[in-house]
């Protein structure tokens, strides 16, 4: 499954991964079910991103789909097995697939380098979840987002009551989520469900782009700050001082920093 290709990157089924510059474009790759997520396919994920997370030539991650659609959610044919198992194995088996599910968006959302989802098509249920756990979400015009688990008898399960009201506010979140209804990508940048909308034929240059913006600090002072900023809802003002703290100790120590400063000091020359 990670076998390594010529360029020293991991090749699996269903997922691919492309560098471009310094950023890891990881792909859904199921096209012919609009990349519905199946058990091979999570493992492939989880193992994409911690390679992506601990290879020091990526700075930043890109989370797209493959074909017309960004993600569909969970694959119907793992719920017809699953609801085929027997009555006593139904619960330790949803409980065992769920503790994959949620190790695979604590992947994504845990990522030390900044996590762009382009949004190349449909990000349904699961899909959505996914593309809310990156730190930002860049959509091709006509992408369509719905959090669909309730037509499906289901709870959102991967992240997207954690997520949501932090992108779009509690009431917000609960109408959307009750309903399941469809939203656009206007009304979705208009209520701050994605950062950005382009082209469908720019998404991905836009996305490199912006990855690019986004890392020009040092890789530990990037990780150290977004680390702490994901935390900052849940922290008080002191916690997030006291992890400042911390984190700027560890920047001081480090070549990034060293380099950052000698070089500031030599263009400015001489203090008088």
């Amino acid at each position: 499954m990670t076998d390594q290709t010529p360029h020293g990157t991991p090749s699996f089924a269903h997922v691919e991964i492309e560098m471009r510059g310094s950023a890891a474009i990881i792909r859904l790759n199921r096209p012919e079910v609009r990349n519905a997520i199946n058990d091979q396919m999570r493992q492939e994920l989880i193992a994409a991103f911690d390679w992506a997370d601990r290879t020091a030539d990526v700075r930043a991650v890109i989370l797209t789909g493959s074909g017309k659609g960004f993600c569909s959610g969970g694959d119907i044919g793992g719920m017809r097995a699953r609801l085929d198992a027997p009555q006593d194995e139904v619960a330790f088996n949803g409980w065992t697939r769920q503790k994959q599910t949620h190790r695979g968006i604590s992947v994504i959302h845990g990522c030390s380098k900044p996590v762009i989802a382009a949004l190349n098509g449909a990000a349904f249920g699961l899909g959505l979840d996914m593309a809310m756990a990156c730190d930002f979400i860049v959509a091709s015009q006509g992408a369509k987002m719905s959090m669909s688990f309730l037509k499906r008898g289901l709870v959102s399960d991967g992240g997207g009551m954690y997520f949501l009201p932090r992108r779009v506010g509690l009431s917000r979140a609960k109408e959307l989520i009750l309903t399941g209804r469809v939203v656009e990508t206007d009304e979705a940048l208009a209520i701050g469900l994605v950062d950005r909308v382009v082209a469908p034929d720019a998404l991905l240059p836009a996305c490199v782009a912006w990855a690019a913006d986004l890392t020009q600090g040092t890789p530990a002072a990037v990780a150290l700050t977004k680390a702490i900023l994901d935390k900052s809802f849940e922290s008080s003002d002191e916690e997030v001082f006291a992890l400042g703290r911390q984190a700027q100790a560890i920047c001081y120590t480090t070549k990034g920093h060293r380099d950052a400063v000698e070089a500031f000091l030599e263009k400015a020359g001489p203090s008088t």
